[in-house]
Parts: C-alpha cells; sequence; structure tokens
C-alpha cells in the first residue's frame, strides 16, 4: 500500500535521522492497536537520495513480518527508483539487531543487486527511536561477507517482474506520445483518456 506523503515529507535524506524523521510520522499514524504489529516498510530514492516513495509492504504479528523480495522491489521497479532503504518496527521498543534481521538484509541486499537497485540501508523503528545497519557497519559488512545466495528460483521471479514493468513502461511511453499529438492537434481531454486509456494527470504531463 502506498503511503501518502505531503510535501514536507518528500526531503533529501543526508542520513538515517533523516528518514526515522519521515518514518516515525507515518509509524504514529497507525492507531495502537495496529502499532501492536510489525510493519515492513520500503523507501524509494532517486539518485540525489529524495524520496521517492514509501510503500507499506506488510504488517504482521507483535514480532515478526513475512514479506518476499518480488514485494519489496516491485514498486521502486515501477517508480524507478535507483535507492531503497528497507524498515520495519519492533513493537516492544526493542532496538537490538537479530541475526534474522541480518540476514533478511542480506537477502535484499543481494536480490537488489539483481535489478540493478542498491538497498543502502535496512532500519529498525519504534516510536522514539531506531537503529541503522548502515550506521553500525553492518551493511557494508554484508556488502563484503553477506553469505545469502540468490537461488535460481528467486532470480528469475525478479527478473520476469522488471521485464514486466519495462513492458509496461513502454506501452505508457508509447500512449503517452499519442497523447501529446492529440494535445497539438487540439483533441479535447475526455477524448483522449478514451483513446489512449491514460489518467488525466498523465495526459497533462504529455
Amino acid at each position: 500500500m502506498n503511503v501518502r506523503l505531503t510535501a514536507d515529507q518528500k526531503i533529501q535524506v543526508l542520513n538515517a535521522h533523516d528518514v526515522y524523521s519521515v518514518m516515525q510520522q507515518i509509524l504514529l499514524r497507525q492507531n495502537k492497536i495496529r502499532r501492536a504489529q510489525e510493519h515492513f516498510w520500503v523507501v524509494g530514492l532517486s539518485t540525489d537520495n529524495t524520496i521517492l516513495f514509501i510503500e507499506l509492504i506488510a504488517i504482521g504479528a507483535q514480532n515478526r513480518v513475512n514479506v518476499n523480495p518480488p514485494d519489496v522491489f516491485r514498486m521502486g521497479i515501477y517508480k524507478l527508483a535507483v535507492k531503497m532503504i528497507m524498515v520495519h518496527n519492533h513493537p516492544s521498543g526493542n532496538l537490538r539487531i537479530s541475526n534474522g534481521d541480518k540476514d533478511f538484509a542480506d537477502r535484499l541486499l543481494k536480490v537488489g543487486k539483481l535489478i540493478n537497485i542498491d538497498v543502502v540501508d535496512n532500519m529498525i523503528i519504534t516510536e522514539s527511536g531506531f537503529t541503522s545497519f548502515e550506521d553500525k557497519g553492518i551493511m557494508e559488512q554484508l556488502r563484503k561477507n553477506g553469505l545469502y545466495k540468490v537461488v535460481d528460483r528467486e532470480s528469475e521471479a525478479m527478473k520476469a517482474l522488471e521485464l514486466e514493468f519495462e513492458k509496461k513502461r513502454a506501452d505508457k511511453a508509447g500512449r503517452m506520445d499519442i497523447a501529446r499529438k492529440m494535445k497539438a492537434d487540439g483533441v479535447d481531454m475526455d477524448t483522449i483518456k478514451k483513446y489512449t486509456g491514460l489518467y488525466v494527470r498523465d495526459i497533462k504531463k504529455a
């Protein structure tokens, strides 16, 4: 689920604290019952580290949340993110990093390499604090010595996902080109929408 961001939240992040300042606000939007469950978000960044999107991937139990790599990277591929930050909360308030947290970060780091999306950090957050794998040097350790290997099945799934979105982007680019030509010929917005299937906001950008 895409998280609606205010203009003030679409910031250029310089460090983990900048990310936490936004993620804390998003966590506190949840009611107390939902905050007692683990959430897993991805933060997509542009080349200059500006936040492109924040996507809530899954909500789990009090001490665990299950996510799959295709779900994690789907929006990143679609939104053309070049970097991503993984974030999950610990409802207990404990910011300690478990071996499971490290293994999962290692797995996503390797999958990201397959599709040229750099996983730059993995963060654990609570209502009052955070832990950054990058700040603690863990991401660098995983880049050099990570043990997780991407299996063929996972590799094929990610490449198929990337191909799917490439086809969709190419199709949309073609329809945008048609919309530009129709606008230049003075065709009204409703007619352009009817024949291209584009949203009005996209037609305005054409």
